[in-house]
Formats: structure tokens, sequence, C-alpha cells
């Protein structure tokens, strides 16, 4: 008769997932912490209402969730199969008859299945969370722009820079903004004291009367000129959608993978057009150089070249070497494609760390959960520290984005093979 080992498969599955929940919450609340706590604790002590507090934090967590399951299944694979070895439920389970393969089959099935769980919270809800993250935020700026004027910092508008002194209540003093006036010519105002115009936010403004005054202006065709006026006051205006440049469009790592992949794909095409002009410019230029060739040869025969002939001769030849080995490339269509890779890497560890685990938790049979609670965060930090490394070399170098993002995975599922062999010998 067959075996059905449905009573192992749930009794198993119960361990892992009860470990798994442990880990998560422990991994959640520690990324939790170091992220929005500080956005909650900055944006309520600017009087933003709680509700709001609120919405911008479940916005925020699609991010947190998608990056603590991973580690929550390392280690709480880890503490399941070191709780079951070191309770001797494994040796009797292999007494009965049942081999270490069909034993880490349910452990298996759910790490699959927080592999794609983790996949859809980070291709789906976290572009979704990122785009209502940026209507609330805006929604708030409009109705409290103090949100923006904070005490000695530096606010990037489109043209125009800004940089702050104290802020008290309504109040900045010491302010400097540097700006493009509508002719284009470069400014800078100081102020010694800065106040908010209230209400002037319902008019899509933010309106800073300023106090004493001092403009400089540098002519833009001219830089050598320059003028400057002082005034006892004036009216500063920022539009607020300009403001809403500084809440950054979605990047890469918060978008779809189809729509990134979109973007991949328009950036090679455009980048093949780029290299095709570049090959048929360096091909004209080659053109012109033989024709320089024959006719300084030409001249060199009848005794007409000269010195000066030769050296704009040896200046194209070299300008022309100099733009021939020049590569066209695109960093940020590297950045797109090591992103693409990680949306996909960064799940599926889920399943490599279980195949890691299983054989490493079997070896902490006296020890149970504690020891292998410590092993899965070591082996965290180490993944996580290689998953940086691999970007930063993805980023700074023309390297493999596709390994630099999986080659953390490839090194613990080599790890994991490896430790199931020496188990499978024993």
């Amino acid at each position: 008769m067959k075996r059905r080992y449905w009573s192992l498969d749930l009794y198993v599955g119960r361990e892992y997932t009860f470990a798994f929940l442990v880990s998560f919450l422990f991994f959640f609340f520690i990324f939790f912490l170091n992220q929005l706590l500080l956005l909650a604790q900055d944006i309520l002590a600017k009087h933003v209402s709680f509700p709001d507090v609120v919405l911008l934090i479940i916005y925020s967590l699609p991010a947190i969730i998608a990056i603590s399951f991973p580690f929550a299944s390392l280690v709480g694979a880890l503490m399941a199969v070191g709780r079951l070895s070191s309770d001797n439920e494994i040796l009797a389970l292999q007494a009965s008859g049942i081999s270490h393969g069909r034993i880490f089959v349910p452990i298996f099935v759910l790490g699959f299945a927080f592999s794609l769980f983790s996949f859809i919270m980070n291709d789906y809800f976290l572009p979704l969370g990122t785009i209502n993250f940026g209507k609330l935020y805006t929604k708030i700026l409009y109705t409290n722009p103090q949100l923006e004027l904070e005490p000695y910092s530096i606010k990037h508008y489109q043209d125009s820079v800004m940089v702050t002194g104290p802020v008290e209540g309504n109040k900045i003093s010491d302010l400097v903004i540097f700006d493009t006036s509508a002719e284009r010519n470069q400014r800078v105002i100081t102020a010694k004291s800065a106040s908010l115009q209230k209400d002037s936010a319902r008019l899509g403004i933010i309106s800073l009367k300023l106090e004493k005054v001092f403009s400089l202006s540098v002519d833009a065709k001219r830089k050598d000129q320059f003028s400057y006026s002082e005034a006892r006051q004036m009216l500063y205006n920022i539009l607020l959608s300009d403001i809403n440049v500084s809440i950054h469009p979605p990047t890469a790592r918060e978008m779809s993978s189809v729509d990134v992949y979109r973007i991949i794909l328009h950036k090679e095409a455009e980048l093949r057009k780029l290299r095709e002009a570049k090959k048929a410019r360096v091909g004209l230029a080659a053109y012109d150089l033989r024709q320089s060739y024959a006719a300084a040869s030409l001249q060199s025969r009848q005794g007409e070249v000269t010195a000066q002939s030769l050296r704009d001769l040896s200046q194209a030849y070299t300008s022309w070497q100099a733009e021939r080995e020049q590569p066209v490339v695109d960093r940020s269509l590297s950045v797109d494609r090591i992103e693409f890779n990680r949306k996909f890497s960064v799940p599926f560890a889920c399943v490599i760390f279980v195949v890691f685990a299983f054989p490493a938790g079997l070896l902490t049979r006296r020890s149970g959960r504690s020891v292998g609670f410590g092993i899965g965060l070591f082996i965290s930090i180490l993944y996580w520290g290689m998953l940086v490394a691999g970007q930063t070399l993805g980023y700074r170098m023309d390297y493999s984005p596709a390994l630099s993002m999986w080659l953390p995975n490839l090194v613990i599922l080599a790890a994991g093979i490896i430790l199931f062999a020496v188990r499978l010998r024993r």
C-alpha cells in the first residue's frame, strides 16, 4: 500500500510556520523601527494628523514585508529543524522508514509559497504603496507647507535651492536662496528672516515674506557683469508643483517587473541607435582621415607638405582613435537591469534558504532553536553583505547585473547542497 504523509506534512509544516512567524516578527520590527518610526516622528513633529501618519506607514509596509520574508524563511527553517532534531523526532521518523528528503518536502513547499508571496508583495503592492504614498504626501504638503521648512536644511526645487537656518514656529532665520530668474540669470538672495504667509498654499504656492533682503544677480550672457539690490521686504513664491519634484518618481526598485522590463527594452533600443550612430560617425571620420592621408602623401611627394599639416593630421588621427575606443554605455540601463534581477533573486531566496537551512538545522541536534536562530542571523548578515557588494560592483563596474544579484543565492545554494551530501553520507 502507498504511504500517506498528511499527518507528517501537517506536523512539520506547523512547526516551520510557527518558527517562521516568530522570525518574521523579529525582522519586521527591526526594519519597522529602523525606517518607519523615524518617518512617523518627523511628520508628527510638524502637526500632521495621526490618520495621515498611519496611512503613510501602511503605504510603506510592502517594502518591509517583502524583505523580511526571505530572512524569516531562513531563520524559521533553522529553528524548526533544530527543534525537531534536538528532540530526536527526526531520528524517530528515520527509524520509521521516512527519509530526509520526504521530511524536507513540506518545508520546501512552504518556502516556495513564501517566495511567491514575497514576489507579489515586492512586484505589485510595493509600487502601489509608493504611488499612494506620493499622493498622500502631496495632499499633506498642500495643507501643511511647514512640512518642507526644516531648520538647517537644504531643499532642492526645479530652479532653486533653499538653505535654511534656525526655524522657530513660522519664522526662518538666516535664509539663503540660489535660483534662476526668468532671464536665466543666476541669483543669490539672502534674508535675515522669513515667515510663511498664511493660507498661501490654497493658491498653489508657498509665499515667504523675506525681511532685510540682499540680492546678487549674475548676467547669463556676460559672466563678468552682475547687479545687486537691497530691500527691507520681499515676497518670494514657490510653486507647490515644483516642490513635488522633491517627492521623487518611482525608481526601478519601486516599480513592477513588467514596467522595469519595458524600460529596459526602450533603453536598449536607444542604446543600439546611439551605437549605430557612433559607428557611422567613426566610419565617416575614418574615410575623411584616409583622404587626408592621401592628400598629405601627395603633397609629400611634391615637396609641399608642411609641419602644420602634419600636426593637424596627427591630431585628427588621435581624435578619431579616442572616439573609436570610447564605449557607448548607459549606466542607468545597468541600474535597471540590476533592479530587475533583484526583484526575482531576493524573493526566490526563500527557497534557497530552506535548502540550506534543512541540512544545517540537522547539525544542531543538541541546541535546538537557539543555535538555529544564531546561525540564521549570521547567514542573513552574510547574504545581505554579498547582495550589497554585488549591487555595488554592478553599479560601478562593467559587471554582469544578473550575476551580481544571483551570485549570493548560488553561494547559499551550493553550501546547502554540500551539507545535504555530507548528511546523506552519514
